[in-house]
């Protein structure tokens, strides 16, 4: 049986990854873990923009002898071109992507996906454009 957490994340990857409006912005560039250099140590090296996940939490929502979970995502779009304009498209096109899709989980039940939250705000280094885009998904374990 596959976890839960790992499978649904893998999902909102490949959805990520995959979806035109999302790979027209971002080329693909979805990272689980942000490519970085060794020297300057922790320098990122990913080319903008990208999107990264975020802190992923788990509320269990079981009754009876129904195992469930409330999951949620936070999805970090990131931008460099000037403005805001180009990470609040990103965080646009994460929404489409995602919010009440019918997408499916091999070995769980994906019940619900929703965006429930988007933010676009300037990075404290003064370059860097800041989405976060918060996903709810409610899994079924079988």
């Amino acid at each position: 049986m596959a976890n839960p957490s790992s499978e649904v994340q893998t999902l909102l990857y490949t959805t990520l990854r995959d979806d035109l409006g999302v790979a027209a912005l971002v080329s693909g560039r979805v990272y689980d873990r942000v490519p970085r250099a060794s020297y300057p140590a922790g320098a990122i090296t990913a080319a903008y923009p990208y999107i990264s996940f975020g802190p992923h939490d788990v509320i269990d929502d079981g009754a009876d002898c129904i195992e469930s979970g409330e999951h949620t995502f936070q999805l970090d779009c990131w931008s460099r071109a000037v403005g805001q304009v180009e990470c609040k498209n990103i965080v646009d096109a994460v929404k489409v992507a995602l919010h009440e899709r019918e997408l499916t989980l091999a070995n769980n039940a994906l019940v619900e996906i929703r965006v429930f939250m988007r933010r676009v705000f300037a990075d404290p280094d003064g370059l860097t454009a800041h989405g976060i885009v918060m996903v709810t998904v409610i899994v079924e374990e079988p």
